[in-house]
C-alpha cells in the first residue's frame, strides 16, 4: 500500500551542468502531473511524463527541474565576420568619399562591435543536446525512485492505521451478532408473555409463532451483518495488497457504510443504536485515511 503524499529529491552534477529535481505529491482522485521546467528541457517533457507514470500511478505530481551551467565548456562563440566585413567597407567607403581627411581607426570600431549581440552571440554547443537530455532523464528517474519510497513508507503508517480499525470494527460486528441472538431470544419470551396475560390460555401457539416471526422479520438484520461480515474480510485483503487499491477502498467503505445505516433504520434496541453509532464513527475514521492512499 502506498500513500498519495510523499516527496523526491535528486541532484547531479558534472564539469558542465547542475541538474536539480524536486517532486512531491499530494492526493488527487486522478493522475495529475504538473512540470516546472525550463525551456532547454521542453524537448524531454513526455520522456519525462512517461517516467512518472510508470511508477506513480494517482496523486497531484508537481515536479520541478533546475539547471545550472557549471562551466563555459558547453558554450561557443559564433561571430557574423560577414556582418562586420560588410559594415566596415561600407564605413570605409564613406569616410574615403565625404571625409577624407577624417581619422579611422578599425581595431577600435571592431571592439566597439564585439560587444553588440547582433555581431556576436555565445550559443551550445549542439553536441551537447543528446548527452544532456539522457543526463535529464537519468536525474529525474531517480528522484521519482526516491518518492516512489517515501509514498510506500507512508502507505505502511496508514495500513498499519488502518489495520487497527478494522480490527476495531469487527469486534463491534461481533459484539452485535451476539446482542442480536439475546435479543431474538428475550423478545419471544417477552412477547409470548404478555399476551398470554392478554388472552390466557386460549393463545393459539401457530398463530404466536407466526405473528413473532413477522415482528421479528421487519427488525431482522442478519442478512445485513452477513454482508457486513464479506465486506470485512474484503478490506482485510484489500489492507495487504501491493499494487494501488484507494478506489476500490473508497467503493468499499461505502457499502459498509449502506449497510450499517440499514441496521440503524431496522433496529430499535437502543444497544444497537449505539453499536451503530460506534460502527459509523469508525467507518469515518477509515474514510479519512484512504482519501490519502493511492
Amino acid at each position: 500500500m502506498k500513500s498519495m503524499t510523499g516527496f523526491g529529491k535528486e541532484t547531479f552534477l558534472n564539469n558542465t551542468y547542475q541538474i536539480d529535481v524536486e517532486i512531491k505529491s499530494v492526493n488527487q482522485r486522478f493522475l495529475d502531473i504538473q512540470l516546472r521546467m525550463p525551456k532547454e528541457v521542453n524537448p524531454h517533457e513526455m520522456a519525462i511524463r512517461q517516467l512518472v507514470k510508470e511508477t506513480l500511478q494517482r496523486g497531484r505530481i508537481e515536479t520541478y527541474i533546475n539547471i545550472k551551467q557549471t562551466s563555459s565548456g558547453n558554450k561557443e562563440v559564433l561571430v557574423h565576420w560577414n556582418l562586420i566585413h560588410q559594415l566596415m567597407g561600407e564605413i570605409k567607403q564613406e569616410l574615403t568619399t565625404n571625409y577624407p581627411q577624417a581619422e579611422f581607426d578599425p581595431v577600435q570600431s571592431i571592439n566597439q562591435l564585439l560587444n553588440n549581440p547582433d555581431y556576436v552571440e555565445v550559443t551550445e554547443k549542439q553536441e551537447a543536446d543528446e548527452q544532456f537530455g539522457v543526463l535529464v532523464l537519468e536525474t529525474v528517474k531517480k528522484a521519482v525512485e526516491r518518492i516512489d519510497a517515501s509514498r510506500l513508507q507512508e502507505g505502511q503508517k496508514i495500513q498499519q492505521v488502518l489495520t487497527s480499525y478494522s480490527q476495531d470494527f469487527i469486534a463491534l460486528v461481533d459484539e452485535l451478532k451476539s446482542f442480536v441472538i439475546l435479543y431474538e431470544k428475550d423478545y419471544r419470551d417477552k412477547f409470548e408473555a404478555r399476551l398470554n396475560d392478554w388472552l390466557g390460555s386460549q393463545v393459539d401457539e401457530t398463530r404466536l409463532l407466526t405473528e413473532l416471526a413477522i415482528l421479528l422479520e421487519k427488525g431482522d438484520i442478519h442478512e445485513e451483518l452477513d454482508r457486513l461480515m464479506i465486506h470485512v474480510d474484503k478490506l482485510q485483503e484489500l489492507l495487504t495488497q501491493a499494487e494501488p487499491v484507494g478506489r476500490e477502498l473508497d467503493f468499499l467503505i461505502q457499502e459498509m457504510n449502506r449497510e450499517v445505516n440499514t441496521i440503524g433504520s431496522k433496529s430499535s434496541p437502543i444497544e444497537i443504536k449505539n453499536i451503530v453509532v460506534q460502527m459509523k464513527t469508525i467507518l469515518e475514521k477509515i474514510r479519512e485515511q484512504i482519501q490519502n492512499v493511492e
